[in-house]
């Protein structure tokens, strides 16, 4: 696993970091992988989704990934990356587009998360370090708009 997990996060981490105002002349964009990768350009949610969706095509089960809003305390910025949770409860592994060396959770004191998701679930981070599930990914206006376009893109 952790050979997949280095591959995917420095094939992707090639890419050119682009805001989405300059990129896609809009606020916030979450980009697919295709587009991702044909413009060369992407900020942080492009990064985490396109290494998300790569790892579960690669057969990475759903309850071990996680997409995980954060603060990236350092830059005093909003920020997002990829969690790999080898069991529920153990210290995952981020996969970040401003570092390409991957580390635990817990070595990552420059990120505060915020909430997290994947495709079964909407997470809120807790400062107590528990994570209260509420509710679908579904829930997100830009995850439900990303995964429609996944879905018109393969249509004939």
């Amino acid at each position: 696993m952790d050979r997949q997990l280095r591959l995917v996060n420095s094939f992707f981490n090639r890419v050119t970091f682009v805001s989405d105002i300059r990129h896609w002349g809009q606020e916030d964009y979450w980009a697919t992988p295709v587009e991702l990768l044909t413009t060369n350009g992407g900020d942080c949610e492009d990064f985490s989704i396109a290494k998300y969706l790569t790892l579960r095509a690669m057969g990475v089960p759903d309850d071990q990934l996680r997409i995980i809003y954060v603060k990236a305390l350092e830059l005093n910025q909003a920020h997002m990356v990829l969690a790999w949770y080898e069991t529920p409860g153990s210290d995952p592994l981020i996969l970040d587009n401003l570092i390409n060396d991957i580390k635990p959770a817990s070595q990552r004191n420059d990120l505060e998360p915020v909430y997290s998701f994947n495709g079964e679930g909407l997470w809120l981070n807790r400062t107590s370090g528990d994570n209260a599930r509420i509710g679908d990914a579904q829930k997100l206006d830009h995850w439900r708009d990303l995964n429609e376009r996944l879905t018109d893109a393969l249509r004939p």
